[in-house]
């Protein structure tokens, strides 16, 4: 019998963060993978500003936007004219250091992460699956075929299911899957082509056609389509060519294609499991939820799942915090799946909808409510938050507490840039820590030192107003970087009351930072900005 703290079933995006998060603050664990080798196709693209934010916790954000490309707006097209941008970086360049969409293809995000993970001793198990596992109430047993077809036995104290939309560990825990599958059939294909609208940016085609969208890929003239097959043609999906599918929707958006590299179907459903936790074992990613590609979400959700149970697992088997903690993990972000499947549901439905009221929604009140709209300075950066998924929070959750300015406890950290530095640079630490924007009272620095909890206090500057903060508060900051607790006062009890109340151990931030095979320098018990 193998032992590991933590075996993650799955190696895509999901999967892989999960174990690079825990490998960085040492937890010992086995991922594996029912295939022979990585994805070499990928309808996942999108890598959202929050996504990069959190990479740069993990030194990942660099690299994947050196080998991506930045896309700085979408517009959207009716009967072959544009009749609206919305430029990215004008309302989110003072909200996010990375004010833009992202594109990654899945298979090169994939390699990035596995070389990663590789760096730090640890590789994806191929070819070997889940057959079955028990959750014994203080550990679980699974029981693996490996590629010679031999039967291992592994006992772990967690079970992370990150084995997609067909998930094993979800059909063995029986949570349910419970929603439905969109009539119309998906195409996606990458092409080499020319015309207007592959300028680098983001492109959908709202009209009587089929729906159509025109993501940007690296190097010129090189895009994905996504688009619909409607009528007869999507009966029998897997007999069509790109030939086949329509071309009203292409020529609207003037794309001429010259080269064909990627074809392929498929159907898009909107499921959320019951249950994201059963006893020792952990549902993330498509295992969790699936739902239209409608605002690029899909991807960039599970490496959020992954994020927010990583630190939570770490704490548990290092013995820092109770059982509760996990069950935030479902608290906190199955909420948020539902609220997304409903979202994506409403603007898919809008997009691709038939019928003659849905051609006249489409192609003559949307052309001129949503220029009108987006006028509004308010709107566009709803927009932007909502996408981009900054503004994803876990207010009113049970570790979620106080507020001070207009940062609540459960809020993602604001981010807040003066002059040379901002205050995200603090976060690569992945330890709690207390940030004040202003002046620390020498108590709250006095039990920062005893505790060895990381205190970072930035000179008050008008850019911390602006994000919402309170002059000379104290922000308990969690290792994914949401904010836990907020006190206008900057009182050292109240973190020590957090701590109690929640049954967390303090693990010296030395220890942590001792257990993680990358050696990232911690910046001290005290650092003044």
């Amino acid at each position: 019998m193998t032992r590991c703290d933590v075996l993650i079933i799955g190696a895509g995006p999901t999967g892989l963060v999960l174990a690079l998060w825990l490998t960085k603050l040492g937890v010992k664990l086995h991922i594996i993978d029912k295939t022979s080798t990585p994805g070499t196709t990928s309808r996942a693209l999108a890598v959202q500003a929050r996504t990069l934010e959190l990479y740069r916790q993990l030194d990942l954000a660099d690299a994947v936007i050196a080998n991506g490309h930045k896309v700085p707006a979408v517009n959207l097209w009716v009967k072959g004219e544009r009749k609206a941008r919305v430029m990215f970086e004008t309302i989110g360049s003072d909200l996010t250091p990375f004010p833009f969409l992202h594109i990654f293809p899945q298979d090169q995000h994939e390699r990035l992460l596995i070389e990663r993970l590789e760096q730090l001793g640890v590789s994806v198990q191929r070819e070997t699956e889940l057959l079955r596992f028990a959750d014994e109430g203080d550990r679980v047993l699974a029981t693996l075929r490996g590629p010679d077809g031999a039967e291992q036995t592994w006992e772990t104290q967690y079970l992370a299911g990150c084995d997609g939309a067909r998930s094993q560990v979800r059909e063995t825990l029986g949570t349910g899957f419970p929603g439905g599958t969109y009539k119309q059939v998906f195409y996606v294909a990458d092409v080499d082509a020319s015309g207007p609208s592959l300028d680098g940016q983001f492109h959908i085609d709202l009209d009587e056609a089929d729906f159509l969208a025109v993501f940007p890929l690296a190097g010129e003239g090189h895009a994905r389509l996504i688009g619909t097959v409607r009528d007869e043609r999507a009966e029998h999906p897997e007999t069509l060519r790109f030939e086949n599918v329509s071309q009203r929707a292409i020529e609207h958006l003037k794309v001429t294609v010259k080269q064909v590299h990627w074809f392929s179907t498929y159907r898009v459903h909107h499921r959320v499991t019951e249950h994201f936790r059963h006893g020792r074992a952990f549902l993330l990613g498509d295992a969790a939820h699936i739902h239209s590609p409608a605002g690029g979400q899909g991807m960039n959700t599970g490496i959020g799942d992954a994020i927010n149970l990583a630190w939570k697992l770490a704490a548990a088997v290092t013995g820092q915090a109770s059982d509760d903690l996990l069950d935030s993990y479902e608290a906190e972000r199955i909420g948020f799946a539902h609220r997304l499947v409903a979202t994506t549901d409403r603007v898919f439905t809008f997009a691709t909808a038939e019928g003659r009221i849905a051609d006249i929604v489409r192609t003559r009140l949307a052309p001129v409510v949503i220029p009108t709209v987006l006028r509004f300075d308010a709107m566009r950066e709803f927009l932007f938050r909502t996408v981009s998924q900054i503004t994803l929070n876990y207010r009113g959750c049970p570790w979620s507490e106080g507020s001070a300015g207009e940062v609540h406890g459960g809020d993602r950290l604001p981010w807040a840039a003066a002059g040379d530095r901002d205050n995200f640079s603090t976060l690569a630490a992945m330890t709690w820590q207390v940030h004040v924007y202003g002046s620390a009272n020498a108590a709250l620095r006095e039990w920062c030192v005893q505790q060895d909890m990381p205190l970072h206090v930035f000179d008050w500057q008008p850019e911390h107003q602006a994000a919402g903060f309170a002059r000379d508060a104290l922000y308990l900051i969690r290792p994914d970087t949401y904010v836990a607790m907020a006190d206008p006062q900057g009182r050292p009890e109240a973190v020590d009351n957090y701590f109690t109340r929640h049954g967390i151990k303090l693990r010296p931030a030395h220890a942590i930072l001792s257990a993680r095979s990358d050696n990232v320098a911690h910046t001290g018990a005290l650092h003044e900005s």
